[in-house]
């Protein structure tokens, strides 16, 4: 089986700090890869607090995680900070990816290269709906694909 290549973006738009926890330290003595996904999922919490929003309600909708891959390029150990930056690009009619570049704060050291699609989903309705446009703008917005001259 060829290995996970992961084709990282080249700017990240949110930036966040975790501390590695003695909890997410396995048996080899360095941070646990079932940590790395909880990790991401707490950074991309806060990138969806810092617009406002919560898993369970962007414009109304709630997000799913449709698939997940992490490429570990380095090794992490109890009380590293790991700083995590994060791009959402690639839209869909009922999508989006996020990028997730963690790296020891302290050594600059890359430590993984994630990436987590996710598709906009109604809870009540129990069925999938498209991305909302205010959401998308935002991102746009934020990340320069989107020209802001006409802002007033």
């Amino acid at each position: 089986m060829g290995r996970i290549k992961i084709d990282m973006p080249e700017n990240y738009s949110f930036s966040t700090s975790l501390t590695v926890r003695i909890k997410d330290i396995n048996y080899g003595g360095h941070l646990g890869n079932d940590a790395v996904l909880a990790y991401i999922q707490e950074a991309r919490l806060r990138f969806l607090s810092y617009h406002h929003y919560t898993e369970l309600n962007v414009e109304g909708l709630g997000i799913i995680m449709t698939d997940s891959a992490i490429v570990y390029r380095g090794e992490s150990f109890y009380a590293d900070i790991l700083q995590i930056d994060i791009c959402v690009q690639d839209f869909t009619k009922y999508g989006c990816d996020f990028y997730y570049l963690i790296t020891n704060k302290k050594t600059a050291e890359e430590i993984a290269h994630a990436k987590t699609g996710i598709v906009f989903f109604d809870y009540q309705e129990r069925k999938i709906n498209e991305v909302p446009a205010p959401f998308k703008l935002a991102i746009e917005r934020e990340t320069g694909l989107l020209n802001n001259t006409n802002d007033g």
